[in-house]
């Protein structure tokens, strides 16, 4: 079983054997991806129009479009949908398989420290994917077919590509879907001693200068999306600070009850 709690010592293998547990996950993993891939083939047209509904939306009523400017261009695009709508649907499984070869080289005390923050990833890229789809993009669009209008007495009409619409569409998921993965990271560094609560405390005005850059590079040039990606990263942030205070504060009440058990052994 891949969650079974099982210590180090009663899980090892001969290296070859591990290469070739590597080897047969791997190939599962892309049979899936594979699988995966083939049926949202079948409905990319109604994935791709799932996709296209923040720009619907954006554009008035009865009114929008995109366009296509090469022969090929809706082929590849609808390619495109499939695979990374079929990563998105096989992502547990592949991330399941990962867990099954590494776990066996945890402690179990480690496998129960790690397993929270592997059930918590998807959650958390869910809601940043969400937030992106729901929120920014439609907020996003709205402003960008703000500049249609007139200019030199010729009108400037927003008639958006396939393939470049597709891009942006990704772009947006994939930044707030990583981003949002901010608390893990930051609690698994933690849990593992490379930083300290204080540290990250002390650093504070610093990470708000990163997040703020880092929205402005992820997200198209508009100032309602960076908001949108940067406010909800502080709030991680400091959402992060606290769990770390309620990890500590158990830490600290475990050890004098650590310490206590030795000394009655001994007494004994």
């Amino acid at each position: 079983m891949a969650f079974e709690m099982k210590d180090i010592d009663e899980s090892q293998a001969p290296l070859l054997d591990h290469l070739v547990e590597l080897r047969s996950r791997l190939v599962r993993c892309v049979a899936a991806l594979v699988v995966a891939f083939g049926i949202c083939l079948f409905f990319a047209d109604q994935i791709l129009g799932f996709l296209i509904q923040p720009l619907k939306s954006a554009f008035p009523e009865g009114q929008g479009q995109l366009i296509f400017t090469k022969l090929y261009e809706v082929f590849f695009v609808e390619l495109k949908v499939a695979l990374f709508a079929g990563f998105c649907i096989a992502f547990p499984y592949i991330a399941n398989q990962l867990w099954a070869f590494v776990a066996p080289g945890l402690y179990a005390r480690e496998k129960k420290a790690f397993l929270p923050f592997l059930l918590a990833t998807p959650f958390l890229f869910l809601s940043g994917a969400a937030l992106a789809y729901y929120v920014v993009m439609p907020t996003a669009f709205e402003w960008f077919l703000g500049f249609e209008g007139e200019a030199g007495g010729l009108a400037i009409n927003a008639l958006p590509a396939a393939n470049e619409y597709l891009g942006l569409v990704m772009q947006f998921i994939l930044a707030f879907g990583m981003s949002f993965l901010l608390p893990v990271l930051l609690l698994l560094l933690h849990r593992a001693g490379i930083v300290t609560r204080e540290q990250l405390v002390g650093a504070r005005r610093y990470v708000i200068v990163l997040v703020v850059a880092l929205a402005a590079i992820i997200t198209p040039p508009d100032p309602g999306s960076q908001l949108l990606l940067a406010i909800p990263l502080i709030l991680l942030y400091e959402g992060s600070l606290l769990l770390m205070r309620l990890f500590d504060s158990r830490a600290a009440k475990d050890k004098p009850e650590e310490a206590e058990a030795p000394a009655d052994q001994s007494a004994s």
